[in-house]
């Protein structure tokens, strides 16, 4: 590290302590330079030391943040309090999920009254039998600040029970075992796994995925036998390549154990009969550069979901007893007008989640007959796809429903008859009727023509005279398709004037594999783009005006808005980035970060001259420059796995020494979350309502 004039560095941990002093000024973070070389290149970091998450000045740093976060959003804490009371007002306390059954028994969590995390209960054989409470997470996470339930495997004779926790937040999961008779935990606890195990049929043998606690990426399968030392668990796999992890998981008929070994564009499956978990993992089809599939069993077939010579995907099926390519037929052809999003095998028929024109459509296949049929969907925007559907033997898909003015909705289809039964609508208490709001979807005509999908909603009697305040989102990247589904929160915008916009920009996938391709690595600039001409088309449209938009997105979604701010300032009142993935350049150079190594494929590697050059130009923590920037409030986590804290803490850092505006300019962290936030139905809430409330005072509204 380059040495500093200690009269210097003393002045800026003044400048620290003066703005914790003194009301109304920001903090100020301690500069201190250091050079970062990559390819001839030197680039000049100043807030680098922020990455040292036990130094004392790193936490005084981001304490002074959320004090001055704290004197800045106190007028508005009469309304986000009304806003967090709103939105609790609007939940079903006491509340539980529609049971689905799985070998015998019937399983469902469920919620009390007052209680942050759930309860996850079963009944033998019958809804009337007697419950059987598996795991209480509310007294499993009583005391601690975070908790959370990784997943959970029964044994294949239902008396044992697997599950993962995690209390820090950083999605290393402790894997216990519990005896569902006794209720007695098993003395063995093995940490640092991705959360869930896979029983062999013995009832006495699992196998779990070990992650690496310094990239955080799962890279170990191990086998463990009840009852003896984890110490003593056999290393089965181990990943040599970081830019893939591992994950393992068992096919629905039970008969076999998969390995998964993935990247984004290209993964591996091996399988072992789970009643020899003694025995050695076969392998299905070995990786090949840009191959994606996914495998599913049923009697004497594999049936294989590929984008072999398909982007959009096919389903194909091959015997168990030959997985080579040349053994595999098409079941469903590649198609250039729908995208295979998924599919489900039962006894009789064969069920396609698909996407066309942005939308997702259920297809129905008669395994005999061939004929075959589409479920019907009314609203102009909506998601539709799989609910829990453990058993081969019923002609009954469970499906869930969702869309911004239908409440998650959990729907029994008869495959035969052709109805569909509603099981559940979750109740949204506090008076809400859907027929009051209005949904809208449309294209809008990006910069290079490419049509962008945009789901609009509103309450009735909002006018499009453009001073209309809206809130537009978007993600945009990984291929993760943003589909229109349901808030009870997002009503409390909504019945303030609010509009409220999805962009389904490049970088995902709503729109066919190619609206992927086309958002990533040297394209990655669409995404951006894309957003700016969606916005530039609201305030055309005049569902909006710049002096009352406001956009929002999180973590990659976050990179998205910093991108947006450094482009298009002006377009915009405020800025909510969440959790935001905005260092790319020195983070994709660290292979120590984690998750870093396996996003090459998303952003590129920057040790190659043409992908660091373009990253550079993008990047937004590099690209903050002297300008106006609009109001910005930007969160993270501590324990933040997936995008690390300093990078936001580093950005704002470097924004306020750069920006020429009296805006508002906000950085809260959660000194006890990660990624997702807080944990608990009703501590999460509070982070909904400080944004809401964020917005309604820069709007001047105090209710």
């Amino acid at each position: 590290m380059k040495k500093l004039n200690p009269l210097l560095v003393g002045a800026s941990v003044l400048a620290l302590g003066s703005a914790q002093a003194q009301q109304g000024n920001p903090p100020v973070a301690t500069i201190k330079p250091k050079q970062l070389t990559t390819l001839g290149n030197t680039r000049t970091d100043n807030y680098y030391w922020l990455n040292e998450r036990e130094n004392p000045e790193v936490i005084k740093y981001l304490n002074a943040e959320n004090a001055y976060f704290n004197e800045k959003m106190a007028p508005a804490k009469a309304v986000e309090g009304k806003i967090f009371n709103e939105i609790k007002g609007r939940i079903k306390e006491q509340d539980e999920s529609v049971p689905y059954r799985d070998n015998g028994y019937y399983y469902y969590t469920r919620y009390e009254t007052g209680g942050e995390y759930p309860i996850y209960c079963r009944k033998k054989g019958d809804l009337k039998a007697p419950e059987e409470v598996l795991l209480n997470a509310n007294q499993m996470g009583k005391g601690k600040s975070y908790f959370a339930i990784g997943g959970y495997e029964v044994s294949d004779n239902n008396q044992i029970m697997a599950y993962g926790a995690d209390t820090v937040s950083r999605r290393l999961y402790t894997l216990r075992f519990k005896d569902l008779k006794t209720g007695k935990v098993y003395p063995e606890a093995i940490p640092n796994t991705s959360g869930n195990a896979v029983w062999a049929t013995d009832n006495k043998t699992v196998f779990y995925a070990k992650k690496d606690v310094t990239t955080l990426l799962p890279y170990q399968l191990y086998r463990h036998t009840l009852g003896t030392d984890p110490k003593e668990d056999k290393l089965i796999y181990e990943e040599k390549d970081n830019t893939f992890n591992l994950g393992v998981g068992r096919s629905k008929s039970k008969k076999y154990i998969y390995l998964v070994v993935g990247s984004s564009l290209s993964n591996e499956f091996r399988y072992l009969d789970a009643a020899n978990p003694a025995g050695e993992f076969k392998v299905f089809l070995p990786r090949e550069k840009d191959h994606l599939y996914d495998i599913e069993h049923m009697g004497d077939n594999f049936y294989v979901r590929t984008n072999w010579q398909a982007p959009n995907y096919r389903l194909m099926v091959t015997p168990t007893s030959n997985t080579a390519k040349t053994a595999w037929k098409d079941v469903i052809p590649a198609r250039k007008d729908a995208f295979i999003n998924g599919f489900d095998l039962f006894r009789d028929f064969l069920v396609v989640n698909e996407r066309k024109n942005g939308l997702l459509q259920m297809r129905v296949i008669d395994w005999k007959s061939k004929q075959e049929h589409y479920l019907k969907f009314d609203e102009p925007a909506y998601m539709a796809t799989f609910g829990a559907n453990a058993e081969f033997d019923t002609p009954v898909l469970r499906y869930v429903y969702t869309s911004f003015t239908t409440p998650p909705s959990t729907y029994d289809y008869d495959m035969n008859t052709h109805k569909s039964t509603l099981r559940k609508q979750q109740e949204v208490l506090g008076g809400f009727k859907k027929e009051d709001y209005v949904t809208e979807r449309t294209f809008v005509k990006a910069r290079d023509g490419a049509m962008v999908p945009i789901a609009i909603v509103y309450k009735k009697g909002f006018k499009k005279d453009g001073n209309a305040p809206l809130l537009q989102y978007a993600y945009g990247s990984y291929g993760y398709s943003q589909d229109p589904t349901f808030s009870a929160a997002r009503l409390s915008l909504l019945d303030r004037g609010f509009a409220y916009v999805l962009c389904h920009i490049r970088g995902g996938q709503e729109m066919g594999r190619q609206w992927f391709e086309d958002g990533r690595m040297l394209h990655k600039i669409n995404s951006f783009n894309d957003f700016i001409d969606c916005s530039e088309y609201l305030i055309k449209e005049k569902y909006t005006s710049p002096a009352k938009l406001f956009a929002s997105g999180a973590s990659a979604g976050g990179l998205l808005m910093g991108a947006v701010v450094n482009m298009r300032p002006d377009l915009y009142k405020g800025i909510i980035a969440g959790v935001p993935f905005v260092d790319v350049v020195t983070t994709m150079l660290d292979e120590s970060i984690p998750l870093t190594t396996g996003e090459y494929d998303q952003w590129g590697n920057p040790n190659q001259k043409q992908y660091y050059d373009y990253m550079l130009s993008y990047s937004p923590y590099d690209n903050v420059k002297k300008q106006a920037y609009p109001n910005m409030l930007v969160t993270t986590g501590l324990h933040d796995s997936q995008v690390q804290y300093f990078e936001p803490a580093k950005w704002v850092a470097k924004l306020r020494t750069m920006k020429t505006d009296n805006n508002l300019l906000l950085l809260h962290t959660d000194m006890a979350a990660g990624h997702g936030g807080a944990s608990g139905r009703f501590k999460s809430i509070n982070d909904t309502a400080r944004q809401y409330a964020f917005m309604l005072m820069l709007l001047g509204l105090n209710s």
